[in-house]
């Protein structure tokens, strides 16, 4: 099985998946909007106009047995190919996005692609249209409890202080880094608040472990992944209560989900003042990379033996429209 796999920035959940599916005998090629997203700035109007035709191209020169539109913004492009499959998957900044006009298009897409795919309980519910919860899994080989003194020494953390980790650029104005710091000097304990970004997958166990707290202060989240793999570390987290923290840290004990300030700070003083770690790897309820990419060939191939046999009407219609524009 070919499939293109279209996507605005090739995040490590992403890269994940394509490495799952392929070790299932998928071949994905990966074309990603030119261009780079940092911070708060997106990609220009020009950047997404020059994806447009890097997409028929790869589609007219390269036989593809299905596309797979990864984020609500390339799904208007993935509909330019009026012949192929066409499946899903919304990571939640589109369809739960503030921007109404995002999250109209992601659930325009939703509903006339073949396939559509959530990661998340939240997103689920949040969509009307038939869909597949497929959550993204979690290498628990990677993030994995390692002892502090050896992570501090490993990423050059030469301190004896308590470490509260803000796993984001702090200048993204909706992760709200200035109340992460306003949190931490108002705690009663000598805590030292880190952010890092930029950082490389392999290397963010490291970090984690070399951490005393994971300290999340998002306006909104799609989830995030980041809550996962801190709870594989067994690391405690603070958070404000977005995406699936909520239900993803539903029953790892020393951690906090609260949109209350005191609530976070008295989270942060327990947490400092105690010892030792969650149960986060015992008992966070989430796919493992197997299993994920096993539910994903399934969809592919759902959607593949559906087209062969005969399109669902609204998958009909989107086709059908698509080769009216292009004169097909």
């Amino acid at each position: 099985m070919k499939v293109l796999q279209l996507v605005t920035s090739p995040r490590p959940f992403f890269e994940q998946q394509v490495t799952a599916l392929e070790e299932r005998g998928v071949e994905c090629t990966v074309l990603a909007v030119p261009g780079s997203y940092d911070g708060d700035s997106s990609r220009s109007p020009l950047e997404y106009l020059r994806y447009y035709p890097q997409i028929l191209k790869a589609v007219r020169t390269m036989e593809f047995d299905l596309v797979h539109a990864n984020y609500g913004l390339v799904v208007p492009f993935a509909f330019t190919q009026p012949t192929r499959p066409l499946v899903t998957t919304l990571w939640g900044t589109d369809l739960m996005s503030n921007r109404t006009w995002l999250r109209s298009m992601s659930r325009f897409g939703a509903r006339y692609t073949d396939a559509t795919i959530v990661p998340s309980p939240a997103m689920s519910d949040a969509l009307e249209t038939d869909h597949e919860l497929i959550p993204f899994g979690v290498d628990t080989e990677l993030f994995r409890p390692i002892p502090q003194a050896e992570a501090r020494e490993r990423i050059g953390w030469e301190t004896d202080r308590p470490i509260a980790l803000f796993p984001y650029d702090r200048t993204r104005s909706v992760k709200d880094f200035p109340r992460a710091t306003r949190l931490v000097d108002e705690a009663e304990t000598d805590l030292d608040i880190r952010p890092i970004s930029g950082v490389d997958h392999a290397t963010m166990p490291y970090y984690m472990n070399a951490s005393d707290v994971l300290l999340l202060t998002s306006r909104r989240e799609s989830g995030p992944m980041v809550i996962k793999e801190a709870a594989a570390c067994q690391l405690p987290v603070v958070s404000t209560d977005v995406g699936f923290v909520r239900e993803t840290l539903a029953d790892v004990d020393n951690c906090v989900v609260s949109d209350a300030d005191a609530e976070l700070i008295a989270g942060l003083e327990r947490i400092i003042s105690g010892s030792g770690r969650t149960n986060g790897r015992d008992v966070i309820d989430d796919l493992s990379l197997e299993e994920m990419g096993d539910q994903l060939l399934e969809v592919y191939q759902t959607v593949l033996e559906r087209r062969a046999g005969g399109e669902p009407d609204e998958a009909n219609e989107r086709h059908h429209q698509t080769e009216v524009d292009h004169g097909v």
